[in-house]
């Protein structure tokens, strides 16, 4: 049906284009651009029923993209590289002319901060290219804005609050690792946390409000309050939201090890010397740190993502708790990769099948929830991401 572009070969560009080869007649042609190509190589390989192409690129450059677009003429390009690489591989969509999707918004290479004004400004300029271009469809964000969307459009006539919550309860047997690239993750987790409450934007230090909650089939784990990009767009498409959070696990460990890391400055993102030779401290650990692609082989236990919420129908309040939970042992058999990479890659792969199929394709730059939510929660059930609710219970809001 469509020839499909996917800039990226870690984790996440492992289970997409693989559940891409699934769905073989949505995705006829598949060619995976990175700047390592044997990584890409490495994917392709383990496809038997598609042929995949390879190709090596600098994503950074905007001029490269636009030669690789020419050559491979793809229907659509998923950006599931860095996301200091969005605006460029935006700038080579727009002069070639190909829509675009990607898993996580900009953020500078030189600053810890995401937010998705940068990407919004490229609207007017997709709309009046007649190409489309789906922000953050991975599952946080991604899944939790259509899980708010399907909850707006079946349950609530008001949502009123509104928290996404992120359970990794699994264990990969490793001293310290990262479940995604170390560099965005540890940048992610450090910078101060921030929430929507009553029409403003409220900060707090870093990890510093915290609570057990309990996960299904998991139970209680300390959860951390964060910021995350998906409460910019949802406050702003669901504005009779008064109040919206995100919530992470982290194990104890992990923050033991993450605060030595600060200590001794090794997440640093400013440059240092070092034998005369200029290095960024936290892209020196990324390369020293396991890779989170290679984590699955032992990595037991389960991930449990959802949105609970509490708002107005028919005037009466309810709550609504919609969640996936994700084994890393069935991920890892099915695609050679943990949960973490599998919860964000199916989908990826899903938005672009539902684009493909002209159902998620219009004219413009839009988040997930700005889309009719049910035929992407009807295709999580097809493709290995099955979704649970739980309503009128008590969910600790």
């Amino acid at each position: 049906m469509g020839r499909v572009l996917v800039i990226g070969a870690g984790g996440v560009s492992t289970v997409a284009v693989k559940k891409m080869a699934m769905n073989a007649g949505v995705f006829t042609d598949i060619l995976i651009a990175t700047r390592t190509k044997r990584k890409a190589d490495k994917i392709a390989e383990e496809i038997k029923n598609v042929k995949v192409q390879t190709a090596q690129v600098n994503a950074d450059n905007a001029g490269e993209l636009v030669t690789l677009f020419h050559s491979f003429k793809p229907d659509l390009v998923v950006n599931l590289a860095l996301p200091y690489q969005d605006l460029s591989i935006m700038d080579a969509c727009l002069a070639y002319g190909v829509s675009y999707l990607d898993t996580a918004n900009y953020e500078p290479l030189d600053e810890a901060k995401y937010e998705y004004s940068w990407q919004w400004a490229y609207r007017e300029r997709f709309e009046k290219a007649g190409l489309t271009a789906i922000l953050g469809c991975g599952f946080d964000p991604g899944v939790t804005g259509v899980f708010t969307a399907y909850a707006a459009k079946h349950h609530f006539d008001a949502i009123e609050y509104l928290d996404i919550v992120d359970c990794n309860a699994g264990d990969h047997h490793k001293a310290f690792a990262t479940n995604f690239n170390p560099e965005i993750n540890i940048r992610e987790i450090t910078q101060r946390g921030k929430y929507f409450e009553d029409g403003q934007w409220k900060e707090t230090d870093p990890l510093s409000v915290h609570r057990p909650l309990d996960y299904p089939h998991i139970g209680p784990k300390e959860s951390y309050l964060m910021y995350h990009e998906e409460l910019e767009s949802l406050v702003k498409n669901f504005p009779t939201v008064k109040r919206a959070r995100f919530w992470m696990t982290f194990g104890q460990e992990y923050l033991t090890h993450l605060r030595v890391i600060q200590n001794i400055g090794m997440s640093r993102i400013d440059p240092v010397t070092f034998n005369g030779i200029e290095i960024i401290p936290i892209q020196f650990l990324k390369a020293v740190l396991p890779d989170p692609g290679d984590l699955g082989g032992n990595y037991t236990g389960e991930t449990s993502i959802g949105c609970r919420i509490r708002g107005l129908k028919d005037g009466k309040e309810q709550t609504c708790y919609i969640y996936n939970n994700c084994s890393h042992e069935a991920a890892y058999e099915e695609t050679g990769a943990q949960a973490v990479s599998y919860t964000t890659g199916v989908p990826a792969m899903t938005g672009a099948k539902l684009f493909m199929e002209g159902v998620w394709k219009k004219p413009g730059v839009w988040n997930t929830e700005e889309f009719d939510p049910d035929p992407f929660m009807k295709e999580l059930n097809r493709q290995g991401l099955p979704w649970h609710e739980l309503f009128n219970v008590n969910i600790e809001l």
